[in-house]
């Protein structure tokens, strides 16, 4: 069974910094896709930021040039560094991936951080 762990949540003031990581219980390089979503109070989940198996990145335009998505393979982890934090980012931060399973596209999700501003 695949499991994805997220970490690194935590209260920030707002231009602080976080850093959330998200550990696989597969190899990363398994991965077609893998992202962070958001989820606030009262609103749909958002893809933030996301990188492919090749190392394409696309962002949530309101992150772009505060937020950087990387991984580090040999520790099967995934990384997200949020710098300039807005109140607006406050919410639950979900980590993605994407496998192909009997011949089809499979997503899991791990549980999910909370980052909060105060």
């Amino acid at each position: 069974q695949v499991q994805l762990v997220e970490s690194g949540g935590g209260l920030v003031q707002p231009g602080g910094s976080l850093r959330l990581s998200c550990t696989t219980s597969k190899s990363i390089s398994s991965f077609v896709t893998m992202g962070w979503y958001r989820q606030a109070p009262g609103k749909e989940r958002e893809l933030v930021a996301r990188i492919t198996h090749g190392g394409n990145i696309n962002y949530l335009d309101s992150v772009k040039g505060r937020f950087t998505i990387s991984r580090d393979n040999r520790k099967n982890t995934l990384y997200l560094q949020m710098n300039s934090l807005k109140p607006d980012d406050t919410a639950v931060y979900y980590c993605n991936g994407a496998l192909i399973v009997e011949e089809e596209i499979r997503g899991y999700w791990g549980r999910g951080t909370q980052v909060s501003d105060y």
